[in-house]
C-alpha cells in the first residue's frame, strides 16, 4: 500500500502488517486473555510463526538468543498477568545490546487505578531496561510508533523497545494511509557512523609504536559484524586478538593471532598473562565489565599501559581505564577506515609475524592431559568439552550459562568459523538461560543446537522441554549435574571461607526419567569412554536429545576463574588453569 492510499484496519491487523513489512518471521510468547484479540486476527491474516513457550521468561531469553544469531531484531509478546516474567530476558538484552521489540498486552488504560486484575504500570516497569517504553493509545498511531520502535532498537547501541498494548487497541479501527516500513531498521546495526577521523589516525600511531599490543573484543565486534575487518587489521599489524566470553568467536580461535577468551570467566592462565604483559590494549566493542577484566585487575596497573577504546556507546568509552585515544563509532565502519588509512599511508609496512598456536596448543594439551582425579561418581567437564570440540559440526550453535556449563566450554571449545556460534548470558548472568536460548537459536539456524546447562538452572526451565519436543528442532541438552548451586558454593568456600554452605545444596532428581517423560531421546554418561559416542549419536539425531553427566562442584575441582585459582593454590586444591 502506498503512503497515499487509505485502508480501514483494526489495531491487531495493523501490528501484524507492520511486523511483516519489517521482515519478521517468528514471535516468541505465551497467550493470555489480554491478547486474544491479536491472536484472532493473527490466525486469519498472517503467516508469521508464533513460537509458544511454557513460561514468559523462556520466551524472553529465546527472543534474545534469536536476535543474536539472526542479526535482526526479535519480537516478544506477553499478556498482562505474565508481564513481569519477561524482565530477565529484557534485562540481559538491554545490557548485551540486543534489540527486541516487546509487546505486552494490558487491561484498558487507567483500569489499573480501579484495581483491575493484572493492572500494573508496565511502562514504568520496563523503562529502565529498554531504550524506550511507550503505550499504544490509538490504532491510528501504530505504524508511526512501530517504525520508531524498530528504528530506536537497531540504531546506535542496539537494545530492546517495550510497547504496551491495551486490550481495546486490538479491536479499534482506523483509516491507515502510512502503512510502510523503513527497511534499514529490519537488521542491526542500522547505521554505521565512523569514529572521528583524527582520533582514528591517533590510534594508528599508537598501534604502530606499540611493542606488545593486543586487541580485546567484547561482543560489540559480533554485533557490528566486524569479524572480517578485525582480522584484517590484526593481520596487517600482527596484533593478537583476545575476546571476552560473550565475544567468543569474533575471529576463528584456531587462527595464529587468536588469543581466545580472556578475563575472569573462561580466560586461561596463558591468555590472561599475555594481556597482563601487553603494553597497549585496544578495546573494540567492550564495556570492560567486571567479568571480562577479573574485576578490573586483569591488566595490572592501568597507569603502566596504553589503552585505546572503540565503541558505539559513548558511555562505555574510557569508563574503567584511562585512555590515550577514545573513539565513538561503529566497529566495522571505523576499523574499515583505519585499515584503509594504514594501507594508503604505510604501503610498505612489514611486521614480524606472530603465531600463538603453539602457545595455545601447549596450554590446551596441558589441561586435556592433566588427568586430575575426579571425586567418586563424577566425570571431568574437561573431557566433555574436549570430546565435543572434536566432533562439533561447523554449523552447530552452542548455548551455555554461568556455572560448570559455561566456564569449561568458554575456555576449551574452539570456534573455528567467526560469528555467533557460542552464546552466553554473561551480562546479567542469571540462571535458566541456556535451554531457552537453545529454543531461540533453533529457530534462527538450521544446524544442530547444543545447550550446556546445570541442574541449578535446569530447575527453572523444565516445562519448556515440551516446547523443544513440540518444535521438532535438533536440540541436545547436556545437563552437567552436581546437585548444588555450584557457582555460589564455590564462591562461598573458596573466597569467603564458608565451611559448609547450607544455602546451596538441593536434593537429587532422576532427570533422565523427566526427559523421557517429555519424549526426549536420553542418555546418561557414566564413564569418560562413553562421552564421544553419546555426543555423536545425539547430535546426529534430528530431534530432541538429553544427556546427563555428573560433574564435581566448583569447590572440589576449581575451573578457569582467576580469583578461585589463586584461592585453590593457597588451599592446595586441584584446579585447571
Amino acid at each position: 500500500m502506498s503512503n497515499s492510499e487509505s485502508k480501514r484496519m483494526n489495531g491487531a491487523q495493523i501490528i501484524l502488517k507492520m511486523l511483516e513489512l519489517h521482515g519478521v518471521k517468528h514471535v516468541f510468547g505465551l497467550p493470555g486473555e489480554t491478547t486474544i484479540g491479536w491472536y484472532k486476527e493473527w490466525r486469519k491474516h498472517s503467516d508469521i510463526e508464533f513460537v509458544l513457550t511454557r513460561d514468559e521468561r523462556t520466551a524472553s531469553y529465546a527472543a534474545e538468543a534469536y536476535a543474536k544469531i539472526t542479526g535482526r531484531p526479535s519480537v516478544l509478546e506477553a499478556p498482562s498477568p505474565g508481564v513481569t516474567h519477561c524482565t530477565p530476558g529484557m534485562a540481559e538484552a538491554y545490557l548485551s545490546s540486543v534489540p527486541i521489540i516487546y509487546f505486552s498486552s494490558d487491561i484498558p488504560i487507567n483500569q489499573d487505578k480501579k484495581h483491575g486484575l493484572t493492572g500494573i504500570d508496565q511502562t514504568k516497569l520496563y523503562d529502565s531496561i529498554s531504550k524506550e517504553s511507550f503505550v499504544l493509545t490509538n490504532a491510528k498511531e501504530i505504524p508511526f510508533l512501530m517504525r520508531r520502535a524498530f528504528r530506536v532498537a537497531t540504531s546506535g547501541r542496539p537494545a530492546p523497545v517495550h510497547i504496551r498494548v491495551p486490550i481495546n487497541i486490538y479491536g479499534e479501527e482506523a483509516e491507515i494511509n502510512d502503512l510502510y516500513a523503513e527497511p534499514e531498521y529490519s537488521a542491526y546495526p542500522a547505521h554505521r557512523p565512523v569514529a572521528d577521523h583524527s582520533k582514528i589516525r591517533a590510534a594508528i600511531e599508537v598501534l604502530l609504536k606499540a611493542k606488545k599490543p593486543v586487541i580485546v573484543c567484547g561482543q560489540g565486534g559480533l554485533i557490528s559484524k566486524a569479524s572480517d575487518i578485525i582480522l584484517e587489521l590484526a593481520e596487517l599489524l600482527q596484533i593478537p586478538v583476545g575476546t571476552t566470553t560473550p565475544g567468543k568467536g569474533t575471529i576463528a580461535e584456531n587462527h595464529p593471532l587468536a588469543l581466545r577468551v580472556i578475563g575472569g570467566r573462561g580466560g586461561m592462565e596463558y591468555s590472561n598473562q599475555y594481556v597482563f604483559d601487553a603494553d597497549t590494549i585496544f578495546f573494540v566493542g567492550s564495556n570492560t565489565d567486571s567479568a571480562a577484566t577479573d574485576h578490573w585487575s586483569l591488566y595490572g596497573d592501568p597507569n603502566s599501559k596504553t589503552f585505546l577504546h572503540l565503541d558505539i556507546a559513548e558511555a562505555h568509552v574510557g569508563n574503567n581505564f584511562p585512555l590515550k585515544v577514545g573513539m565513538v563509532g561503529d566497529a566495522r565502519a571505523s576499523l574499515e577506515y583505519m585499515v584503509e588509512l594504514i594501507k594508503a599511508e604505510h604501503p610498505n609496512l612489514k611486521r614480524p609475524p606472530v603465531d600463538l598456536n603453539p602457545v595455545k596448543k601447549t596450554a590446551l594439551d596441558r589441561v586435556f592431559n592433566s588427568n586430575i582425579p575426579m571425586p567418586e561418581g563424577t566425570i571431568s567437564p574437561v573431557k566433555l568439552s574436549q570430546a565435543l570440540d572434536k566432533i562439533l559440526p561447523a554449523n552447530a550453535i552452542v548455548t551455555s550459562e554461568p556455572g560448570v556449563s559455561a566456564i569449561y566450554p568458554s575456555a576449551l571449545l574452539t570456534i573455528k568459523e567467526p560469528g555467533r556460534r557460542y552464546i552466553t548470558n554473561y551480562s546479567m548472568g542469571a540462571l535458566g538461560y541456556s535451554v531457552p536460548a537453545a529454543i531461540g537459536a533453533s529457530y534462527a539456524s538450521d544446524g544442530p543446537v547444543i545447550s550446556f546447562t546445570g541442574d541449578g538452572s535446569f530447575g527453572f526451565v523444565i516445562g519448556d522441554m515440551e516446547t523443544i519436543k513440540r518444535s521438532n528442532k535438533n536440540v541436545t541438552i547436556i545437563l552437567t549435574r552436581n546437585d548444588t548451586f555450584g557457582w555460589i558454593r564455590g564462591e562461598a568456600i573458596l573466597l569467603d571461607d564458608v565451611d559448609e554452605p547450607w544455602s546451596t545444596d538441593f536434593g537429587s532428581v532422576d532427570y533422565v526419567k523427566v526427559a523421557e517423560a517429555f519424549g526426549f531421546k536420553t542418555a546418561r554418561i557414566t564413564t569418560e569412554d562413553e562421552i564421544e559416542a553419546v555426543l555423536s549419536e545425539a547430535i546426529q539425531n534430528p530431534g530432541a536429545n538429553f544427556i546427563e553427566i555428573m560433574v564435581p562442584s566448583q569447590d572440589k575441582i576449581v575451573p578457569f576463574v582467576p580469583s578461585w585459582v589463586r584461592a585453590a593454590k593457597a588451599k592446595n586444591l586441584p584446579y585447571f588453569y
